[in-house]
């Protein structure tokens, strides 16, 4: 049985800006920095096979961070890089919604184009390590994309935040793949709030 452990990328000043990222290549913050550290630290190495990330650097970053706890297999997947969202990157939620109140961004990726993208590549990662147990940092809409094309109608996933380092567990079985968890923070607990 393939199992795919989402771990969605540390903190990043646009994160804590509430600006949007999407393919705009912005580093971890300080806590998301501590955030990485905190989960690699808190996963046992014997758990996983294998780690894939993203290339885009806030992914990659927190992704190398865990591994240092891991060290396993290190591989990078364009398929997980974040929805490019056109004329919204760099803007705040307030800016977004002021000049973009129904959510269509100019010169964004479609959304069809986006989920097929991620989903071939989570078809690519069971093929290429099938029965392996691969820790898969990415971005949150990405996270949101593959968890709710797989719940369809059976997780409500509307206004629901995708944590920063949180795990979603998803797993082969059947012929389909299942959630088992998602948006998993528990080994986050000694970051205090500022």
């Amino acid at each position: 049985m393939t199992t795919i452990y989402l771990v969605r990328h540390g903190e990043t000043n646009w994160n804590a800006e509430k600006r949007m990222q999407g393919q705009t290549d912005i580093p971890l913050n300080d806590k998301g920095e501590q955030q990485a550290t905190l989960c690699g630290a808190a996963l046992k190495p014997e758990d996983y096979d294998v780690v894939i990330s993203s290339q885009l650097q806030r992914a990659k970053r927190t992704a190398e961070i865990i591994n240092q706890y891991l060290e396993l297999p290190f591989e990078v997947m364009e398929d997980f890089a974040e929805r490019h969202f056109g004329d919204a990157e760099g803007l705040t939620f307030d800016e977004r919604n002021e000049l973009y109140p129904d959510h269509e961004y100019p010169n964004q990726e479609e959304l069809e184009a986006f989920s097929t993208r991620v989903m071939n590549g989570l078809e690519k990662v069971r093929q290429k390590h099938p029965n392996k147990r691969v820790l898969l940092v990415a971005h949150g809409a990405v996270i949101y994309r593959i968890l709710s094309n797989l719940s369809e109608t059976e997780l409500n996933l509307s206004g629901r935040k995708i944590e920063n380092t949180s795990i979603s567990t998803i797993h082969w079985q059947d012929n389909n793949w299942v959630i088992q968890d998602y948006n998993r923070i528990d080994h986050l607990k000694q970051i205090t709030k500022a």
